[in-house]
């Protein structure tokens, strides 16, 4: 399987039509602004602007994205812009819930493997506290003829049995649930804040 078909997860693509008379030198050095700030390392070169970014600073608004190209083609209609930007956050957004899956799933079945032991615990121990339970008759009244105690009266029925805890999946699932939230918003949102903010500089004067 080629790369192209699943590198949408970690890949913001798009594409902006230039203004009329709007050159690729000119499209280029109104971006070029933007990748000026602490930790981002660009290049120029004829219709291309290729970055990288490294530990960018939070005031950053595109420090979410790790590396990128934009270039400038030519279609029927004029001069575009077409963009390509990576984004390892995203990627490792997309790949945490199936991680938390791959959890849930190896608690349930170390639940299914530690169930019998501790339901033959339990039991031995529920044998135990009703052996203790039985009234025993003192050997003096015993001697005298005295009747045998009763035995105790059960709990009331419904009461359930005390059981041992049991490693729950529940968190990994929930944990699953934020992180696809997550990548689903942020992939959506990201892609369209910096279509927005290409758009914005390529239309100042």
């Amino acid at each position: 399987m080629k790369l192209h078909f699943i590198d949408w997860i970690w890949n913001v693509r798009g594409r902006i039509p230039l203004a009329p008379g709007q050159t690729a030198e000119m499209a280029i050095g109104r971006l070029d602004p933007l990748f000026h700030e602490p930790g981002t390392t660009h290049a120029c070169a004829d219709r291309m602007l290729t970055f990288s970014k490294k530990d960018p600073a939070a005031q950053d608004r595109m420090s979410v994205f790790d590396s990128g190209v934009l270039v400038v083609e030519h279609d029927a209609a004029g001069p575009v812009l077409s963009y390509r930007l990576a984004s390892r956050a995203l990627l490792f957004c997309f790949l945490a819930p199936l991680l938390f899956l791959a959890f849930s799933q190896l608690t349930i079945l170390a639940g299914k493997l530690e169930r019998p032991a501790a339901e033959a615990a339990a039991g031995a121990k529920d044998a135990k506290k009703k052996e203790d339970a039985v009234p025993r008759l003192n050997p003096v009244d015993k001697f005298l003829g005295a009747p045998a105690p009763e035995m105790p009266k059960a709990e009331a029925a419904g009461k359930a049995k005390e059981k041992d805890k049991m490693p729950s999946p529940t968190p990994a699932y929930v944990f699953a649930t934020l992180f696809a939230v997550l990548y689903a918003v942020g992939r959506i949102l990201e892609a369209k804040l910096v279509h927005r903010l290409f758009s914005k500089r390529l239309q100042e004067s």
